[in-house]
């Protein structure tokens, strides 16, 4: 055993604050559109730190490490340019404010309302497939996390049986998700993932400067020296050497930010959880703040594990890991516990439980987060469309819950079988293109172009989900195939626009009511703020700040605005400088010292000021909950305004297309 009481008693108190959060969210859920979207009620720090604690899985930790141990500092700094991207979308409210306006529950009500029942049907069951392979090695690899960062042995004996430990840790962990989302849904879903993100922001903190104690910076850049040559580690113009993770990876990832916007559904119900589409855009804002302390953990935790692993000065514990890397599995297997075990060699007392909870946190929060979302895609888009007449909500509850339990059973049963071969974020990206790759064009043209068309919805889809099975099958029957997995989803991506584009032109003629859709003009909703600028002329307008923004939006816009630009300026000097210069990697170490300490004094900050804003945003949260209406017909079934005396729907297609003609600007 590597943990010490102590640290059990962190472990097992922070799981007892967090079953406490599903107990409390109990009593407020009380109809389908609460357990699939915790009721539209969430405020904009509740939906930042929750979602980003749902996405920051068990599994994304390890995958983070596991892609810096190889490309070190170098990835950042391309990463500054993402940042530029990530504001100019979230400050323009890019998909996820006209998706919020659409009221859909899911992203395939959505196919339905705009493009077709069938499509709605058949993008839905892609969507499932996609995720729930992708899903399918999460259990894997939290259960071997667990296991080795806690020392566990192989096998547990009980009753003279002997049960090997990696399922019986996937059974123990996967039913602690299950009972979350079982008790409270959406609701549960959101109050534990946001205390888990404020647990986990403040935990990672604490590692870092823990761990700059230990491991001081000369040993660090040291180590990062012996990289061999153009694969730098500190010096991200001269990695032309590194594979995988290299600056194409990085581009292709920029352009998926962009194209995939919404795509991927394993968090889909924050997508409709936030009150209105302000907040909705504005958590999205705050998204640029709130991953600070994560993002400079997940930088220097696995540096400082590479120095540990290749500087003189640690020669006993590198020997140590390695030794416990022997026998572990593949190379694939461990890659993933390297980083792992150097840090069991590291923290002391205290700190080796409160990571371990942190892990156990992002374990649950993910895995709550993407069974909800998989279990509810099945009964909401695969499902419903089928009937003819809506689901009673204890039945449609109940529906919802086995569906649930269904992926539970799928993902363990993956995990116990499925040998994995290559980097977790290869398998996530070539697994995810199996939607995400089509699905971009397919959000983007429905939202945004009215010309868009049912076939041309159809083709997009088809064709990015071939080209990712093909990539699938062909890494399956060559061990080093010259594409790879990320390769794969920039062709699916690519492929996949063109056909949308050119079967909408070329196809018949068709024009969708988007005012409709969006419950814009005549079809505005009075219930809910709607006040949109649709072309900003002037002052704060121009910078995206429409007449619904208080003076407190416009701080946070305009503080991220100076934020991103001060490091877009300053990677535009550097890359002129380093294109025109030949730089000393010492230049490099001191701006990566720099860097990392700013970072660590920003985080600071951001844990205080989210913690102070989710704690209002909850208790507003509670309140509305507490005194809301509930309509049971908000249920995610399309149900047109049009019906016969018996209550029969008259026609299937009330805002999808119109004829071409109808329109004169068509």
């Amino acid at each position: 055993m590597n943990m010490a009481l102590v640290d059990w008693a962190i472990v097992f108190g922070v799981l007892a604050v967090m079953v406490a959060g599903v107990v409390l969210s109990r009593s407020y859920m009380r109809s389908v559109s609460d357990f699939l979207v915790a009721g539209r009620t969430a405020g904009r720090y509740v939906i930042s730190l929750a979602q980003g604690m749902a996405a920051l899985g068990a599994i994304t930790i390890v995958g983070n490490l596991e892609m810096n141990f190889v490309a070190g500092f170098s990835m950042s700094w391309w990463g500054m340019t993402m940042s530029l991207v990530i504001l100019v979308i979230t400050v323009s409210g890019w998909v996820i404010y006209r998706f919020r306006q659409t009221r859909a529950l899911t992203l395939a009500e959505f196919f339905e309302k705009r493009y077709s029942r069938r499509f709605r049907i058949f993008a839905g069951l892609i969507a499932w497939i996609s995720g729930i392979i992708n899903f399918g090695i999460f259990p894997a690899v939290g259960a071997r996390f667990f296991i080795h960062f806690c020392g566990l042995p192989p096998t547990l004996c009980f009753f003279g049986l002997a049960i090997p430990t990696f399922a019986l840790t996937m059974v123990v962990l996967l039913g602690i998700a299950l009972y979350f989302v079982f008790t409270g849904g959406q609701v549960a879903v959101i109050i534990t993932d946001f205390v888990q993100g404020l647990f986990v922001n403040v935990v990672f903190l604490a590692i870092v400067v823990y761990l700059l104690l230990i491991v001081n910076w000369t040993q660090i850049f040291e180590a990062l020296s012996l990289a061999p040559e153009n694969a730098s580690l500190t010096n991200p113009f001269k990695t032309s050497h590194v594979e995988d993770f290299n600056f194409w990876y990085f581009l292709i990832g920029v352009f998926g930010v962009i194209y995939g916007a919404m795509s991927w559904q394993g968090t889909q119900a924050y997508n409709a959880s936030a009150k209105s589409a302000h907040e909705a855009k504005m958590g999205s804002a705050l998204g640029n703040w709130r991953g600070f302390p994560q993002n400079i953990f997940l930088l220097l935790i696995p540096i400082i594990a590479y120095t540990v692993m290749h500087h003189a000065d640690f020669a006993g514990l590198a020997a140590q890991v390695n030794a416990g890397l022997e026998g572990a599995g593949s190379e694939a297997i461990q890659n993933q516990l390297r980083i792992p075990l150097v840090l069991t060699q590291l923290l002391p007392v205290g700190l080796m439980g409160a990571f371990a909870a942190v892990m156990l946190a992002a374990f649950i929060s993910t895995h709550d987060t993407y069974l909800h979302s998989w279990g509810s895609i099945f009964i909401q888009d695969v499902i419903m469309p089928f009937r003819k007449k809506p689901f009673t909500p204890e039945r449609h509850l109940r529906a919802l819950r086995w569906s649930i339990a269904g992926v539970a059973v799928f993902i363990f049963l993956f995990s116990l079988l499925f040998q994995q071969s290559e980097y977790i974020f290869l398998f996530f990206a070539i697994t995810g293109a199996i939607f995400a790759g089509g699905s971009g064009a397919v959000i983007i043209g429905g939202l945004y172009w009215k010309r868009g068309t049912a076939a041309a919805a159809w083709s997009a889809l088809i064709t990015g989900s071939s080209i990712a099975v093909g990539g699938i099958i062909i890494h399956q029957l060559t061990d080093d195939f010259f594409i790879n997995g990320q390769m794969f989803w920039a062709l699916a991506m690519g492929a996949s626009s063109i056909v949308y584009v050119l079967v909408s032109l070329l196809g018949k003629r068709q024009v969708c009511d988007l005012d409709k859709l969006l419950h814009r003009g005549k079809y505005a909703l009075a219930a809910e703020d709607s006040v949109v600028d649709p072309v900003p002329a002037r002052g704060f307008r121009l910078l995206g700040m429409g007449r619904e923004f208080t003076r407190g939006d416009r701080v946070i816009y305009i503080a991220t605005y100076c934020w991103t630009g001060f490091w877009t300026l300053i990677f535009i000097a550097g890359t002129i400088y380093n294109l025109s210069h030949d730089v000393d990697d010492a230049l490099w170490a001191r701006f990566w010292e720099t860097y990392v300490l700013i970072q660590i004094a920003v985080a600071v900050f951001v844990i205080f000021w989210f913690t102070i804003g989710g704690v209002r945003d909850i208790r507003a949260m509670l309140g509305r909950l507490g005194s809301m209406r509930r309509d049971d017909e908000d249920d995610g079934m399309v149900r047109e305004a049009t019906r016969e005396a018996t209550g029969k729907e008259v026609r299937e297609d009330a805002i999808h297309t119109l004829p071409a003609e109808s329109d004169p600007h068509a």
